[in-house]
């Protein structure tokens, strides 16, 4: 007789504690959703994934295509003429003491950020609201997460008084501080006195600080600074070609070290060579000319920086004029709102927290955004992190180039070009109005 037992059932397996219950990445389910809901039919506005709108350079990717070819297994820690693009990158920028091989080239800096706590003994400290695969690496690994809970008032900032409270806990311990700067998710960004005051207590606590500048070059008036100026030996700068140069998809991330950290630097390395090996040959070759720079790159930056200020600008007038309160975006692409001002009328119908609030406004409106506890924020709390991306950024950037960098962005710019934007504020205004 056969056997009447289920065999389709899946066998009894023990998951690592770490990764039990964890659920995917918040950005990427987001995304697959979106793409669910638009391919059964449903008008869904994506505001969720933080992916650049624009394209890739020409110059990066003809460079790309010249190099198809290249096949071999390049160095673990990068191609040295890319390796040196990067540190003469940061020595432009920052007036970093950096040289190649100072420099750590991977598939993305969300893998090296994993390498450096999987090979880095200590505490995560993260000013929430965060970006949302920090914690979870840390969790992964095994590692302590301490939220520092930043507040609007300080524009969602970390301040230096605060970080020298919680390390004064525990003077002697180890510890790992992310700073994100422009903010994934506010878009607000620290001021040269703030990171000097940061650094201060970095310094005296001997922290190290990975500075993750993905979004450096978004600065809306091209005016970042990074906190490696005041506190250059302790400091790893994170970079990339996914926000600034449109490569999300190309998956090729920078970390640059102080000279006083190239320990760290070789074991990351180490660890490298044991799972991913290196990063695409061809991507690498493409990178060398996205990191040299030049007056194309600038111009292609300058653009970006217009659009992406004049529309981030609009979206937060409009939703503070519905009465939810954003904070006016420094770089990048993302706000942050607050519905607390809602809350009431919002308890009413059953919304008591921030993922109850973005599934309702999901299928009330279209409109796709994430909730703030996934950004370390309580759950409680109606906060949300909106990026403003889906727009063709191709298309603005022709319009600017074909009519003249002179052209001025205003409302008839935006609701041309960005209509699916301006179609989900308004549609984010009149939900919580009606």
């Amino acid at each position: 007789m056969a056997d009447s037992s289920d065999s389709t059932r899946a066998p009894d397996v023990q998951l690592n504690l770490n990764i039990r219950g964890m659920k995917p990445s918040a950005t990427v389910s987001i995304n697959e959703r979106s793409n669910q809901l638009l391919a059964e039919g449903r008008n869904i506005y994506k505001l969720g994934l933080g992916q650049s709108p624009f394209p890739v350079p020409d110059v990066v990717v003809n460079e790309l295509k010249a190099n198809a070819y290249q096949k071999d297994y390049l160095p673990v820690k990068g191609l040295k003429v890319l390796r040196d693009a990067v540190a003469d990158y940061h020595r432009r920028g920052e007036g970093c003491a950096a040289t190649g091989d100072d420099v750590l080239i991977g598939p993305g800096s969300k893998e090296l950020m994993f390498l450096l706590q999987l090979v880095y003994y200590g505490d995560l400290v993260i000013p929430a609201p965060a970006w949302v695969s920090y914690a979870p690496q840390a969790k992964i690994i095994g590692r302590n997460v301490n939220f520092l809970a930043t507040d609007a008032e300080h524009d969602w900032m970390l301040t230096a008084d605060q970080l020298d409270e919680h390390c004064a806990e525990d003077p002697e311990r180890p510890r790992v501080v992310i700073l994100n700067y422009p903010s994934n998710p506010t878009g607000r960004t620290y001021t040269a006195p703030e990171l000097e005051a940061i650094a201060k207590v970095a310094k005296k606590y001997k922290i190290v600080m990975l500075s993750d500048e993905i979004y450096g070059e978004l600065h809306h008036e091209g005016n970042h600074v990074s906190i490696s100026r005041y506190y250059p030996k302790g400091t790893i700068i994170s970079s990339g070609l996914s926000k600034w140069c449109g490569a999300g998809g190309w998956r090729l991330g920078t970390f640059t070290f102080p000279r006083e950290l190239r320990w760290l630097l070789d074991a990351m390395a180490s660890v490298a060579s044991e799972t991913y090996t290196s990063t695409s040959a061809p991507i690498q070759y493409a990178a060398v000319r996205a990191f040299r720079g030049g007056a194309e790159l600038e111009r292609y930056l300058w653009r970006s920086r217009r659009v992406l200020k004049a529309l981030g600008n609009w979206i937060a007038d409009r939703l503070n004029a519905a009465a939810i309160r954003t904070l006016q975006p420094q770089g990048g692409f993302y706000l942050f709102p607050d519905f607390t001002p809602f809350a009431e009328m919002l308890a009413e119908k059953g919304i008591k927290s921030s993922p109850q609030l973005c599934d309702r406004l999901l299928e009330d409106t279209g409109v796709a955004i994430l909730p703030g506890i996934d950004f370390g924020r309580p759950k409680s709390e109606l906060t949300a992190r909106l990026a403003y991306v889906d727009f063709d950024g191709a298309r603005a950037l022709a319009i600017l180039e074909s009519k003249g960098d002179d052209l001025r962005i205003d409302d008839e710019f935006l609701f041309t070009h960005c209509p699916n934007v301006v179609n989900a504020i308004n549609a984010v205004c009149k939900w919580v109005q009606e």
